[in-house]
């Protein structure tokens, strides 16, 4: 492929997309950085760098690509090293017989498109795609899946029949250049990259699996090398400060780590199986900041009610769900909301997972009897506005924290259940006295996380037959010209279809009726009340919705309504 080289600057000018002017200013400011004409254009936003790029492929005759849609061949990306990949800022997105079709971010650098073509053996088919674009492709496309492999083989290699001696590896892992620290910080990298929760990492018979948790769901790596196992451990315990001899019983520790400009907490758990010991890892992005409640997503209706509830000073909010579906997320908002210098806010946590100023936070420890109970007890003293306990987990914290309800405190809390109605009648079989119940209970929130569409490979389909009569029955507002959404599989998400996680609530805010049904045990009566409520919305309605907004696929709404035994 032959390519002649152009004067960008007056094909700019004539093309009457900068002045002669920004031209003569750019080439003067060019003389003291020394930077290629194109990019100080767009820096100096002379032009765009996408108007730009288009126009220079017309001029060349070659293709311009957005590779945010553009399918990309994995298997021939691999076909170019990482290293020049990103020395050329060139990425291989297809491969024919004959030729490679390469994206590269400047088609006018001669020099290296020569060096390129040296690197390949098949003839190049030049295409131009927008630099970003190509550096989060590489990003993604050389995912460190093969390094993680190559630093276990590594790793194992240096392992000698004995290497598993305590001294020996205590002072193997203070090198920070040995092949158990780059495996784990590639393990951190990659789990940052991919925007993972938790890490698992889960010896078997004969090989390592390691898992990241990524919107809700698990991805699993297999790594051949088993021997490893314990000399990640023993890193991992040392570097949350564990007993590193103890292999018997689980262990719970914390430390943090700074990765790919993130700084990360990280909750680990150790517990003995039958290969070793798994390592299940949380990670909690302290950089990202802490939501607003504006921020989570929350539909204005949904908003307006949970404000309702914070306004009121004092009584019980319960927020529940199981594990993983965002309850956390919702109360550090609502505090963030609540949190002034005229309140005085205390928490209750295991464990306190953000740091927030203002609010004082107490780490329980049931080992040395620093129970929930116990701290509410103590915390009442401290003359606090707020109460945040972190789980009703037992009928002395239910009691205590609904007796600081009625008297003047407003408490919010969290609780195991599907949903908001079976909330209110959880307290009860706890042992909550119901006349204590029916006068601090505020309300209820029962919230999921179902994943979002990607936004890149977004397309319209028809669900079937089955679907569309749950549908129905579920929501009156569907009918058969109502349009789906579903994601199909692209490089920005993993080939999954979907990116990130939205939050679908359900409100419960109790009258008169249904407390006084709860004051006389008449939890049959309270259930019926609740639903018969025209303001109470089901958690299968609020996703209904957001599939019907194009945010989520019939796909997770069933999915969520299963969990929640909303489906027969």
């Amino acid at each position: 492929m032959l390519l002649k080289r152009v004067r960008l600057g007056d094909l700019l000018v004539e093309k009457k997309v900068i002045t002669e002017k920004q031209l003569n200013d750019a080439l003067q400011e060019q003389k003291s950085n020394r930077r290629r004409l194109g990019k100080l254009l767009v820096s100096l936003g002379y032009v765009d760098e996408k108007q730009l790029l288009i126009l220079l492929a017309e001029q060349l005759q070659i293709e311009f690509i957005d590779l945010v849609r553009f399918k990309i061949n994995t298997q021939a990306v691999k076909k170019l090293s990482e290293m020049n990949a990103r020395r050329f800022r060139a990425l291989i997105i297809d491969e024919k017989e004959m030729e490679y079709l390469v994206a590269m971010a400047d088609p006018t650098d001669l020099d290296k498109f020569d060096q390129l073509q040296e690197k390949l053996d098949k003839p190049i088919k030049l295409c131009v795609a927008i630099e970003s674009e190509i550096l989060a492709n590489i990003d993604n496309l050389y995912r460190t899946d093969n390094e993680i492999s190559t630093l276990a083989e590594e790793l194992e290699g240096e392992l000698s029949e004995d290497s598993f001696d305590l001294p020996g590896l205590n002072e193997n892992v203070s090198n920070e250049d040995a092949p158990v620290a780059k495996l784990l910080q590639t393990l951190f990298d990659q789990a940052i990259q991919m925007k993972a929760s938790d890490i698992h990492i889960e010896p078997d018979a004969t090989v390592l699996r390691v898992r990241m948790r990524v919107d809700g769901q698990l991805q699993e790596q297999i790594i051949k090398e088993t021997r490893i196992v314990p000399a990640l451990v023993l890193r991992l315990k040392l570097m949350c400060g564990l007993d590193i001899s103890e292999k018997r019983i689980p262990q719970d520790g914390r430390f943090r780590i700074r990765a790919r400009g993130h700084e990360v907490d990280i909750r680990l758990s150790t517990m003995p199986i039958q290969h070793g010991e798994s390592v299940v890892m949380r990670l909690l992005d302290q950089s990202s900041g802490l939501l607003k409640l504006e921020q989570t997503g929350i539909e204005p209706k949904v908003l307006r009610e949970i404000r309702q509830l914070l306004a009121f000073p004092h009584g019980l909010i319960l927020v529940t769900g199981p594990t993983g579906s965002g309850k956390t997320t919702t109360l550090y908002a609502a505090l963030s909301e609540l949190n002034a210098p005229e309140k005085k806010i205390i928490t209750i946590e295991d464990p306190v997972e953000y740091k927030l100023s203002r609010v004082n936070q107490v780490q329980v420890n049931n080992k040395i009897g620093l129970t929930f109970a116990r701290v509410l007890r103590t915390v009442l003293r401290q003359d606090p506005d707020i109460l945040l306990v972190g789980e009703m987990r037992d009928q002395e914290t239910a009691e205590i924290g609904l007796r600081a309800a009625v008297t003047g405190h407003l408490v919010l809390s969290t609780l195991h259940t599907n949903d908001t109605i079976s909330a209110a009648i959880r307290l009860a079989d706890m042992g909550a006295e119901p006349y204590l119940l029916a006068s601090g209970l505020r309300g209820v929130i029962a919230q999921r996380l179902v994943r979002r569409i990607c936004s890149f490979c977004k397309e319209t389909y028809q669900p079937n037959k089955n679907e569309i009569l749950w549908l129905k029955k579920e929501s009156k507002e569907i009918d058969d010209n109502t349009h789906w959404h579903i994601g199909r599989g692209c490089l920005q998400c993993h080939n999954t279809g979907y990116q990130g996680r939205a939050a679908i609530f359900e409100i419960l805010l109790p009258n008169n009726k249904m407390l006084e049904a709860i004051r006389k045990k008449d939890y049959s009566a309270f259930s019926q009340l609740v639903k018969q409520s025209e303001f109470y919305t089901p958690l299968s309605r609020s996703a209904i919705h957001l599939a019907l907004d194009g945010i989520t696929t019939v796909e997770e709404v069933l999915r969520v309504c299963e969990s929640i035994e909303e489906v027969e």
